[in-house]
C-alpha cells in the first residue's frame, strides 16, 4: 500500500476522447480505492460527446472535478489548466484514450517512495503503429536525452508521477509538457523510470503525426536556450557576438593582403570587404541583442519576485 501521506491527483486532459472516458474513470476508481485522490478532468474544447459524457460521471463521483476551456488549446495547456487546480501532494498525468493503465499509479507512488520526485513511464512494449508512431518518438527521446542531459526511454509518455513542489513553479506551454522530467531535474528533483503497460487504443483516433517532431525540435531550442541561459543570456549573444567579430577582423584582414599583398599570393574571388562589413553588422547586432535579453531577464526575475534558485528544504 502507498505511503498514506500521498494526496495524489490524476490529471486527464481529453480532447474528443468520448466512449473511453467511462472504463478509464471505473478502472482508476478501482486501481485507486486505497489511495487518498482525485480526478481533474479537463476537456480540452471537445466537440463530440466527451463534455456530455464526463459531466453524467460527475454526478455520481465525489472525487472526480471536471474543468472545461473554452476551445482547444492543446495538451500541455490542458495538464498546466489540471496542474494549476490540483490540490495533491502528488500529480499523476494520465492520457484519455485508455492506452495508460491505472494499474500502474500504485507503481509510481511505490518507486516515489524510494525518495525520488519525478518518476516517469516507459511504454517498453507500445502498442503503437511502428513507423508513424514508435521511430519518430525513438529519434525525438535519443534527441531530447542528448540536449537535455537527462536519460530517459519516453518522453512522450504522459503517465508520470511528480512531487507538487518540484512541478508547481514551472510554467509550461508549446508542446512542452513532454520536457517536465528535464524542468523538474534542473530544479533539483530525482527523478526515476519504471516500464508501464500500454494498451491499443480502441476507440477514437490519434491527435498526433509526423508533424510533432518539427514542433519538438523548436520546443527543443527553446528548453536549451531557458536552461542555459535564461539568468545569463548575454553568454549567448555576446558570445555568438566575438566569433563573428573575429570572422570581420580575418575577413578584413584577407582583403587587405589580396589587395595590396605580392602577386604571388593567390587572389580571392570573394567580396572579401563586404563580407567584413556584414560580419561586423552582425557582431554589433549579436552584442546589443544581448544587453537587451540581459534587461529583459532582470524585468522577468524583480517585477515576478522570481528567485533564480531554490532552497534544498522547499
Amino acid at each position: 500500500m502507498p505511503d498514506p501521506k500521498f494526496f495524489i491527483t490524476l490529471v486527464i486532459p481529453a480532447y474528443n476522447e468520448e466512449g473511453n472516458i467511462a472504463p478509464l474513470l471505473q478502472a482508476i476508481e478501482e486501481n485507486c480505492a486505497g489511495i487518498n485522490h482525485e480526478i481533474i478532468f479537463v476537456d480540452d474544447g471537445s466537440t463530440d460527446g466527451t463534455a456530455a459524457e464526463v459531466a453524467s460521471l460527475a454526478q455520481t463521483m465525489k472525487s472526480l472535478r471536471v474543468l472545461r476551456l473554452k476551445r482547444n488549446f492543446g495538451q500541455t495547456a490542458a495538464i498546466a489548466a489540471g496542474v494549476d487546480h490540483a490540490k495533491g501532494n502528488v500529480i499523476i498525468p494520465l492520457d484519455a484514450d485508455g492506452q495508460n493503465d491505472p494499474a500502474d499509479v500504485p507503481r509510481l507512488l511505490a518507486e516515489m517512495e524510494r525518495g525520488f520526485d519525478v518518476v516517469s513511464g516507459w511504454r517498453k512494449d507500445r502498442k503503437d503503429k511502428f513507423w508513424s508512431r514508435r521511430v519518430p518518438s525513438i529519434m525525438a527521446n535519443a534527441l531530447i536525452s542528448s540536449v537535455t542531459g537527462v536519460r530517459l526511454h519516453d518522453y512522450g509518455c504522459t503517465l508520470k508521477a511528480y512531487r507538487r513542489s518540484v512541478i508547481q513553479n514551472i510554467q509550461i506551454y508549446g508542446e512542452m509538457h513532454r520536457f517536465l522530467p528535464a524542468w523538474c531535474v534542473w530544479q533539483g528533483g530525482k527523478i526515476s523510470e519504471i516500464p508501464v503497460i500500454h494498451h491499443p487504443r480502441i476507440r477514437g483516433k490519434s491527435k498526433y503525426g509526423l508533424f510533432r517532431i518539427f514542433k519538438v525540435i523548436i520546443d527543443l531550442l527553446t528548453l536549451k536556450f531557458f536552461s542555459g541561459y535564461l539568468s545569463k543570456p548575454n553568454y549567448l549573444f555576446s558570445g555568438t557576438g566575438f566569433i563573428v567579430l573575429l570572422l570581420s577582423i580575418v575577413a578584413g584582414a584577407t582583403a587587405v593582403i589580396d589587395k595590396f599583398g605580392p602577386d604571388r599570393l593567390p587572389k580571392f574571388r570573394v567580396p572579401l570587404l563586404l563580407l567584413s562589413v556584414f560580419f561586423g553588422l552582425v557582431a554589433v547586432f549579436m552584442f546589443l541583442m544581448g544587453l537587451l535579453a540581459e534587461l529583459l531577464v532582470r524585468l522577468y526575475f524583480e517585477v515576478r519576485s522570481q528567485r533564480p534558485y531554490r532552497l534544498a528544504d522547499e
